[in-house]
């Protein structure tokens, strides 16, 4: 997110952080170290090569300006930085991406950076979950009056509210969780996802090169983006109940209701007397983005043969908003949870 004003309101640095061009570098370099070290394992390359891979990789810095010529004429990043990464190696150059496709490059670096966004999600929902179990611990006995369709219903209480927000959270937690095994898996088919340039030996250095980047090993999936997208309808999920959160909050806050009272609401230029309840108001926000965004990421979907550039491209956009906008909906809604009290 370019406007670093509007970040502040609906974005979240440290997800943010793992989508920018220098973390996407990193990945493929880690990709590309991990290669040459399977595919000396496997006896496909000298050791000497491999080792000299792998030091150029760890202190590799790359010529951005060319990196971004060779983007507007390639659509890829990597032939380029494949070409650079070849002169740092020297001698051993040509060892470097052996028998892999800028797919595999690129993927793998997705997946790495996809693992550590999965993990920080896990900490904030679990977070959370404590501090809804800690208000209703506090509140939870309290009388609230019910409402269905906007009309005052029936009495409830506090923990029945709150029950409400935090239970489909757990399940998405869950569901989080058990994507591991599906998600976080290496990418490696060569040009037309067969492997073909690794010979007898492609299955074993796959299998090397997800136990050195401590991913699951996968067979090609060049165009199956079927995970990708089951993992950004789950952060939907999560935002979406983050939303009907939110929702709640700004409803029960309103001085009409008065349900409760917030802590250190947003002010006003022209009324000082308001708290506006922004924080609620942006989980609402962002559970309708992502709604919309998960929608489109499903036509990233429909790859034409064994490649496709266009559908590849969307993701790239599409995705990761995503992943950030969930960030942001979990940093704001455990912020939103302590400055919340119930009126008694």
């Amino acid at each position: 997110m370019s406007n670093r004003l509007l970040q502040a309101l609906v974005g979240d640095p440290e997800t943010a952080a793992l989508f920018t061009g220098e973390a996407e570098i990193a990945g493929i370099l880690s990709f590309e170290s991990a290669l040459a070290q399977a595919e000396a394992d496997a006896g496909l390359i000298p050791e000497a090569a491999a080792a000299a891979i792998v030091a150029a990789c760890a202190s590799f810095t790359p010529d951005y300006d060319a990196l971004a010529v060779g983007m507007a004429r390639d659509g890829v990043i990597v032939p380029e930085l494949v070409r650079q990464l070849r002169v740092a190696v020297g001698e051993h150059g040509k060892y470097v991406h052996l028998g892999a496709t800028s797919q595999d490059a690129i993927d793998t670096s997705l997946v790495l950076r996809l693992a550590k966004a999965i993990t920080l999600f896990e900490d904030r929902l679990a977070a959370l979950g404590r501090s809804l179990q800690d208000l209703s611990g506090r509140f939870g006995k309290q009388p609230l009056m019910g409402h269905t369709r906007m009309q005052q219903a029936l009495p409830i209480t506090v923990a029945d509210k709150i029950g409400n927000w935090a239970e489909p959270l757990q399940r998405q937690l869950r569901a989080l969780e058990g994507m591991r095994r599906s998600l976080l898996v290496i990418q490696l088919g060569g040009a037309v996802g067969t492997r073909e340039g690794l010979g007898e030996k492609a299955d074993e250095v796959a299998r090397r090169l997800a136990d050195h980047l401590d991913l699951g090993f996968a067979t090609p999936w060049h165009t199956q983006r079927d995970p990708l997208v089951d993992f950004a309808s789950v952060l939907s999920l999560v935002t979406g109940a983050l939303g009907k959160f939110g929702a709640d909050v700004a409803l029960l806050s309103q001085n009409e209701v008065a349900a409760i009272a917030l802590a250190g609401g947003g002010g006003s230029s022209a009324m000082p007397h308001k708290s506006n309840p922004v924080k609620a108001e942006i989980l609402v926000t962002l559970a309708r983005f992502n709604a919309g965004q998960v929608g489109l990421l499903h036509q990233a979907l429909v790859h034409e043969y064994e490649r496709s550039g266009s559908a590849w491209t969307l993701e790239w956009m599409v995705l990761p908003q995503i992943v950030e906008a969930t960030g942001a909906a979990l940093r704001i809604a455990n912020d939103l949870v302590g400055q919340i009290s119930f009126k008694s």
